[in-house]
């Protein structure tokens, strides 16, 4: 199955950004997991970070056509990006929404994910392990 992974704003500064809430792990290193965990399961990702609205639709555009499933943790779009949300609604992308701390006990704000309801699942307040999670997920689907 091919993957797409894409994270959202602020994902490169993993490591160094509040690392009290989203870890010391870098995004070097969680890419490197992931791709590990890829390959245990005998799958093929894409994986790409940015942080630009436009910028993540044009990823998945690029994209939809190469990928079976797509996990993404949309960052602080998660909670008012309509346009990521039409995307991956339009491209019929297969999505799973990961998120590192578990936002339904976050600040108000960021309890509310727009982009929930045009994804098969969501995995979040696991650190690293939602992503796993969220690629076993895939395989599951895939069968």
């Amino acid at each position: 199955m091919n993957i797409l992974v894409i994270h959202g704003p602020n994902l490169q500064l993993l490591g160094k950004r509040q690392p009290e809430l989203y870890g010391k792990e870098t995004l070097a290193q969680l890419n490197a997991r992931l791709k590990k965990h890829a390959a245990y399961l005998g799958q093929t990702l894409r994986i790409f970070q940015s942080n630009c609205e436009g910028g993540i639709i044009d990823l998945l555009t690029a994209n939809a056509a190469w990928a079976e499933a797509l996990v993404i943790n949309p960052a602080a779009y998660t909670h008012y990006s309509y346009a990521i949300r039409d995307a991956i609604e339009g491209l019929g992308l297969q999505a799973i929404e990961v998120h590192l701390t578990d936002i339904s006990k976050r600040e108000p704000f960021r309890r509310v994910s727009v982009i929930k309801p045009v994804c098969l699942a969501q995995f979040a307040g696991g650190g690293a392990l939602s992503y796993l999670t969220a690629l076993d997920y895939c395989v599951s689907i895939g069968n």
